[in-house]
């Protein structure tokens, strides 16, 4: 049941976070606009959670993919959203700043 969940919430097995990322991963923060300015990862794209269905387009298919919010929890759904959609190299990197302290 735990293993399930976490599962749905996109937690699984460890990450190598920098290597995603030295391997060219594009990290998506899907908080607002304004949390967004507020502080984010560099080099990362705000695409809100409200509106990553309307950018689907705009992201290759074959591309690594991190998610992150501020607690993990919406970037676990737009994780499922791509993956939904045919994504299959997404991961949900959780919060952002704690994802920050892993790539560095």
């Amino acid at each position: 049941m735990i293993s399930a969940i976490k599962s749905m919430l996109g937690f699984g097995p460890a990450v190598d976070w920098a290597a995603l990322v030295a391997a060219g991963a594009e990290i998506i923060d899907v908080r607002s606009k304004g949390e967004f300015l507020g502080g984010h990862i560099k080099h990362s794209v705000n695409i809100p959670l409200s509106e990553l269905g309307n950018h689907l387009s705009k992201i290759k298919k074959d591309s690594i993919i991190i998610t992150c919010c501020a607690s993990g929890m919406r970037s676990a759904s737009a994780k499922n959203m791509l993956a939904a959609n045919g994504f299959t190299k997404v991961y949900n990197g959780g919060g952002w700043m704690t994802l920050q302290n892993k790539i560095r």
